[in-house]
């Protein structure tokens, strides 16, 4: 059933998929959302293993849930009792984190009588971007993280259809793997922009990847390669950074664009943690499209992310889940469109 008019729900959602433990707090009223809260604990301890170790992810996420969650309900102003609907990421992600949070939010759903939704991670990060715009199909979605680079037609709600994905490497894999070798920490992202104001974007010529393709996937395997054997070199890790996030950022605002103009579609949204890159937003911006990006908090994995895709699922009167669904590492939002 449809959500009433004029009838306010608080939707309460997790996101214990990698490393990042998330509880957010939305509210949906009116047809319209507002983020009340969204806490997120960064777990740090991977740092010195340079990438995120599985088992200690999800230890750190059984100590810290609770108190992430209380955090969210304080900043909401909110008192669990008050929730009406819980959503939780079921997949995909590390198995033994995802997990807590999907255990954890049947808990919270089942103690307190109210739905609870199995929600896709994937789902939450493109729906990260209502917090700023009404989203209405049809519109393109690039999820670009660390785990992800995937480019989808949303023709119509709850419908999607993969017409590109990365061949190898994440971006924000790539920019991980590059970030270290350059000795720039972890993680990347926001390693490599810092060092890229300094360095000389034009320093290292890559190539272009997937020159001439009728598709619309992404490879970032091929400018890894290419940042090893600069570094080897001796570029510097500036003008190696800078060189690196040029090109990444021109293939992933070329194909999309590319993308947009071959389906019709004048809305983009951009999400997931590259989303944050001033770079590749400063780029989208001269495309013409109309460009989404999530609010500020709102880009890496989180929890009100996935109330956000709650709060689209129960306005469009989707059916909440069960308390059996578990978790899947591997679940593909869509299977990827035939190119012609």
């Amino acid at each position: 059933m449809n959500a009433a008019p004029h009838s306010r729900t608080l939707i309460l959602g997790i996101d214990t998929s990698c490393d990042d433990t998330g509880v957010g707090v939305v509210e949906l009223a009116g047809g319209r959302v507002r983020v009340l809260a969204n806490r997120v604990w960064s777990q740090t301890v991977h740092a010195q293993y340079g990438g995120v170790m599985p088992e200690l992810a999800s230890r750190e996420h059984v100590e810290r849930i609770d108190a992430v969650m209380a955090d969210a309900l304080a900043e909401a102003g909110v008192t669990v009792d008050e929730l009406g609907a819980v959503a939780a990421t079921s997949g995909p992600g590390l198995v033994g984190a995802l997990l807590v949070g999907l255990m954890y939010g049947k808990g919270v759903a089942q103690a307190l009588g109210v739905p609870f939704h199995a929600t896709h991670h994937l789902e939450g990060h493109i729906f990260a971007a209502a917090s700023e715009a009404e989203l209405a199909p049809p519109f393109l979605a690039l999820v670009v993280s660390g785990g992800h680079t995937h480019l989808f037609d949303v023709p119509r709600e709850g419908e999607y259809v993969l017409v590109g994905a990365t061949k190898d490497d994440a971006a924000g894999e790539a920019f991980d793997k590059i970030a270290r070798l350059s000795g720039l920490g972890y993680p990347g992202g926001p390693a490599i922009a810092e060092a890229a104001l300094t360095g000389n974007a034009d320093a290292v010529p890559f190539k272009e990847p997937l020159q001439g393709q009728k598709g619309f996937d992404f490879s970032f395997s091929g400018l890894k390669t290419a940042a090893l054997l600069a570094h080897r070199a001796g570029a510097s890790a500036p003008d190696l950074a800078a060189s690196f996030q040029k090109a990444a950022v021109h293939t992933l605002v070329k194909t999309t664009r590319r993308a947009a103009e071959a389906t019709g579609r004048d809305t983009v949204v951009v999400s997931g943690g590259v989303a944050a890159n001033r770079a590749l937003r400063e780029a989208f911006a001269g495309t013409g499209l109309r460009v989404v990006f999530p609010g500020r908090g709102l880009n890496t994995d989180n929890g009100a992310m996935i109330a956000l895709a709650g709060a689209a699922a129960i306005t469009a009167g989707r059916a909440p889940g069960t308390l059996a669904e578990g978790a899947e590492a591997y679940a593909p939002l869509a299977a990827l469109a035939p190119q012609a």
